[in-house]
């Protein structure tokens, strides 16, 4: 199901998620919402590095929280630092981040396109 009529259309939106299948499967979705991929990053060095090139021009972010066994805490710190909203994508839900990051919105894994839609909505709520 697509939502043609949502308001994250334009949305410039950056991707770091290490699942090959789940990253494809996150950019089609987007995409059918009208938002705009910047890159897909599969690493955490990969992400920082993408960061000084079209990804910093982001207008969100979505984070999956473990990459390759190595946690993308330094990829939130560094979007954070730019001002670019993020959220973080998880099967472990809100417990997977403890402590560290009480005010982010968590997307549950697995995700509907719905659920992903309202997930980035209130992102653009939160930050504008």
């Amino acid at each position: 199901m697509t939502y043609s009529a949502s308001p994250v259309i334009g949305l410039r939106v950056f991707i770091v998620e290490d699942e090959t299948l789940i990253a494809l499967m996150l950019e089609t979705m987007l995409e059918e919402l009208g938002c705009i991929v910047l890159g897909v990053a599969g690493s955490v060095a990969e992400a920082l590095r993408s960061l000084d090139g079209p990804a910093a021009q982001a207008d969100a972010a979505i984070l999956d929280i473990n990459i390759g066994g190595e946690k993308v805490y330094p990829v939130a710190d560094a979007l954070g630092e730019r001002g670019v909203p993020y959220l973080f994508a998880t099967g472990y839900g809100r417990e997977g981040l403890g402590e560290l990051y009480p005010r982010r919105i968590v997307l549950p894994k697995p995700y509907t396109q719905g659920v992903l839609a309202q997930a980035l909505v209130e992102l653009r709520a939160q930050s504008g």
